[in-house]
């Protein structure tokens, strides 16, 4: 391919009226937020993708006498030992035996976010996918939300007609209590 021919095919790239079409729509949007959706008591629920660090199957687990009680055991994950907390008890949700489907999100939450910087393992019925949602498909808890469970809860993303509770980790890993109406950038998890 000559060099006049590589020029021209880039020029035309950057004069295609469906790439500066697309790009604009981009903008209109806004930037975008992602969440990685999971599925407990037949709800959809959502954390920020930048906290879960890994997920995996669930293995044997050693108990842990008299701990909490959201707290299921303990895994070794690459010979560093990691607490795993059942997300349904924390919530105060009905409980359900495992699944094929079940699986454990490895969360850490830095200590300027407000977490401990401790690594944990979340238990959840069935991971589902990434959302990426816009300022305008977000609502703060406090709009939404008037029960105990706001707490646990940053807010609400609607997309394709579903809604998608969206969890402050912050108050599940940091162990400390959610801010009252936390901002949107909090909502994407400090990303913007």
């Amino acid at each position: 391919m000559s060099r006049k021919t590589a020029g021209t095919r880039v020029r035309n790239r950057e004069n295609d009226p469906r790439r500066a079409a697309l790009a604009r729509r981009a903008v209109e949007r806004g930037a975008r937020a992602e969440y990685l959706a999971f599925r407990m008591a037949e709800e959809i629920y959502a954390v920020p993708i930048a906290y879960v660090k890994e997920i995996l199957k669930l293995p044997p687990l050693t108990e842990v006498p008299r701990a909490p009680a959201d707290v299921m055991g303990v895994i070794s994950v690459r010979g560093r030992i990691v607490t795993v907390r059942d997300l349904r008890r924390r919530m105060r949700l009905p409980e359900s035996a495992p699944t094929r489907r079940s699986r454990i999100l490895l969360a850490e939450l830095a200590p300027e976010l407000g977490g401990t910087g401790e690594r944990v393992g979340l238990f959840v019925d069935e991971v589902l996918h990434v959302y990426r949602f816009t300022d305008a498909e977000l609502e703060s808890a406090a709009n939404v939300l008037g029960s105990e469970l706001a707490e646990y809860v940053a807010g609400i993303g609607r997309q394709a007609g579903e809604m998608i509770i969206l969890i402050d980790l912050r108050s599940i890993l940091g162990g400390q209590k959610a801010p009252p109406a936390p901002a949107r950038t909090a909502l994407a998890g400090g990303r913007a």
